[in-house]
């Protein structure tokens, strides 16, 4: 059994539009101005939304759509939104205090020599320090990734490829983030991280309003008459999830879906808080093949907008990863990385286990949505899997 624990959150708020204490965690104006400054990037196009109905009709649902980010500018994943995004933005900070100027976000790229002397910083399991990279590349800044021992040398060479250094740190993610903070603070560097502690969440606000992009326009290109009555959304730090269970909320009030956020069962850190009703942090010991999921602390920016809106937290094994990775290649032309199958394989487990379809509400009526988050960002793990 690929699913390993289930935690139904008592606390989640159903058939209610969503609250102000959790709207303003990423207000409307923050969502809207992530639309219009990154619409307007070169290269620049709605990711598509795709049917996957031969698989909807083999698990007894009505509709299953998956939002494939594999396209998604030159990145393959979603993570292009996000921290490219606030590099932008903080960069524009700098060069309106450096210049004295009132240049708007969408005028940095004429300001390089402000930039220049910046060096932005973060750390990565892969995809958020490419992004990081790529804006700091667009915007003229330096860049330093830290990346944990356990990275793949693929993805570092991606990012390094884009002109940043990366510095290696022994431990997990979690671990690199902190040797990232440590050291912006010691050298005067920018962090932009896409997770949240205290005192530092203003940065990661701006990475979830890019996050909303995709959210954003899943629900414009929703074809049914109807909305999804499911989602199943990858959890990681929650930063995802957060800003998409609050764009979705936002949008439909309180014909919201049902949100299912699924982990990979040894950082299983969203799970276990929803357990015991506040944060708690996992010690990573073993590292799950969905790279990208593997954090073991809650963004504190995130967890309000989810133990709010988030009805089930799931956990499941890496067993499933490879064989739906192959089918989506080979059925559906779809290349979908090891994290972008997170909330599909939460749907497809699910649905073997009747008590807890049940529980989670599935049925012949359900139409789902899942984000297929990233494509082939490590090309010789994804041949691995799939070809195999």
């Amino acid at each position: 059994m690929a699913i390993q624990r289930h935690c139904h959150n008592e606390q989640a708020l159903q058939s209610r539009s969503c609250p102000a204490p959790v709207s303003n965690v990423l207000p409307e104006s923050c969502r809207h101005q992530a639309r219009e400054t990154i619409s307007g990037w070169p290269g620049y196009a709605p990711t598509p939304l795709r049917s996957l109905q031969a698989l909807a009709s083999e698990l007894g649902v009505s509709a299953l759509q998956y939002k494939d980010e594999s396209g998604r500018f030159d990145l393959a994943s979603f993570k292009a939104l996000g921290g490219a995004y606030a590099v932008q933005s903080e960069i524009c900070k700098v060069i309106r205090e450096a210049s004295g100027l009132d240049i708007e976000i969408d005028q940095v790229h004429r300001h390089h020599e402000y930039a220049e002397s910046v060096t932005v910083v973060t750390a990565t399991d892969g995809n958020h320090g490419r992004s990081v990279a790529w804006g700091a590349d667009r915007c003229g800044c330096q860049c330093v990734v830290y990346m944990h021992e356990h990275v793949s040398m693929g993805r570092q060479e991606a990012v390094e490829a884009l002109g940043a250094r990366v510095q290696r740190v022994k431990g997990n993610y979690d671990d690199s983030v902190h040797r990232a903070e440590e050291d912006a603070k010691a050298n005067g560097w920018l962090m932009v991280s896409d997770t949240s502690w205290p005192g530092y969440l203003d940065v990661p606000r701006t990475v979830m309003a890019g996050y909303t992009v995709m959210s954003g326009e899943a629900l414009d290109q929703w074809p049914l008459t109807g909305p999804p009555t499911h989602v199943f959304i990858q959890g990681g730090c929650g930063g995802l999830a957060g800003a998409v269970c609050l764009d979705m909320w936002s949008r439909l009030g309180p014909s919201k879906p049902r949100f299912i956020v699924v982990e990979p069962d040894p950082a299983a850190c969203l799970h276990d808080s929803a357990c015991a009703g506040r944060i708690r942090r996992v010690d990573i010991q073993v590292e799950s093949l969905m790279a990208g999921l593997s954090c073991g602390e809650v963004s504190l920016i995130a967890w309000p907008i989810l133990e709010e809106a988030v009805a089930d937290f799931i956990t499941i094994t890496d067993d499933p990863v490879g064989p739906l990775m192959r089918r989506l290649a080979r059925e559906e032309s779809i290349v979908a990385g090891e994290s972008a199958v997170a909330g599909l394989a939460g749907l497809t487990e699910s649905i073997r286990d009747q008590d807890l379809a049940d529980r989670l509400g599935l049925s012949e009526h359900s139409r789902i949505l899942v984000f297929g988050t990233e494509g082939a960002t490590d090309p010789v793990i994804y041949d691995e899997l799939v070809m195999c």
